[in-house]
């Protein structure tokens, strides 16, 4: 599980489209007729600016071909609303489900757009009601709403934040089950399920989901993986990563290769039982 420095150069992702699926995917494409293993999930199943992403490691070490569907910024609608890729997993020997964040998910209280997870569409009635005092159109991500939102009340706020917890559980019990195979799940983060600040503020990922989320979904899969990234590995693993000047920022919120690697090492040892 090797990966070399960065050259100067962005990474080619090769992206490719499956079937009908109007979604962009890291490549290479890979051969659906082939046994393979599925990994769903959002910006660190893609690899974004790591060069050997952790799927890609598990395909080398369990000697099977695996299939990267993680998009980047995605909850768990963008995989929900799109046949393709629920076709996908359904015929994977394994699906390997990262645990994204309850932010970027339509709710009682907004839409998001059906592909592109982080985008805000609109309020609903009952978060106007909630706040009557905030021009909705000024906000385009999920974040910033969140952030603007807990800014204006932390009281109100505190209700939106339990409805995202609900919302998660309630559809990541749809996504599980509309699986028939082995499903397990993977928590990558900088921080653990159990910490009590880091799960309820606006920040890394992913958000607001804790360990009591975690436990009411466990029951309906085959093992859950938990992967939380020391700052040493993190910054290690930002100065192995490969991406432009301008992309820095964004880059720093990254894992990094070295938190991929464990996470496929550790991946290997659940998932080679289970093909």
């Amino acid at each position: 599980m090797a990966y070399q420095y960065p050259s100067e150069r962005s990474l080619d992702y090769d992206p490719c489209r499956y079937g009908k699926s109007k979604l962009l995917f890291r490549g290479p494409k890979k051969d659906l007729r082939d046994d393979y293993i599925a990994f769903l999930g959002g910006t660190e199943t893609y690899g974004k600016y790591v060069e050997v992403p952790f799927s890609e490691l598990v395909s080398a070490g369990a000697k099977i071909a695996t299939v990267n569907l993680g998009c980047v910024n995605a909850g768990t609608d963008v995989f929900l609303n799109d046949d393709t890729v629920m076709d996908i997993c359904e015929n994977a020997k394994v699906t390997v489900l990262q645990l994204t964040g309850a932010q970027n998910m339509s709710n009682r209280f907004y839409a998001v757009h059906p592909r592109r997870n982080d985008r805000f569409l609109r309020a609903s009635t009952l978060l106007k009601t909630l706040y009557p005092d905030i021009d909705f159109t000024d906000f385009n991500f999920t974040r910033h709403l969140l952030s603007a939102l807990e800014k204006a009340s932390e009281e109100k706020f505190a209700m939106v934040r339990q409805e995202l917890k609900d919302a998660w559980v309630a559809r990541m019990h749809t996504m599980v089950q509309r699986i028939p195979g082995h499903v397990v799940l993977v928590w990558l983060s900088g921080h653990s399920p159990d910490d009590a600040h880091a799960t309820n503020v606006i920040k890394g990922d992913p958000l607001f989901v804790d360990r009591e989320m975690i436990e009411e979904i466990r029951p309906l899969v085959s093992g859950v993986v938990e992967i939380v990234g020391t700052h040493e590995e993190i910054q290690k693993g930002y100065d192995l990563m490969d991406f432009p000047d301008l992309d820095a920022p964004a880059a720093k919120e990254m894992l990094g290769p070295i938190v991929h690697a464990r996470a496929a090492r550790e991946l290997l040892s659940v998932v080679t039982k289970l093909v």
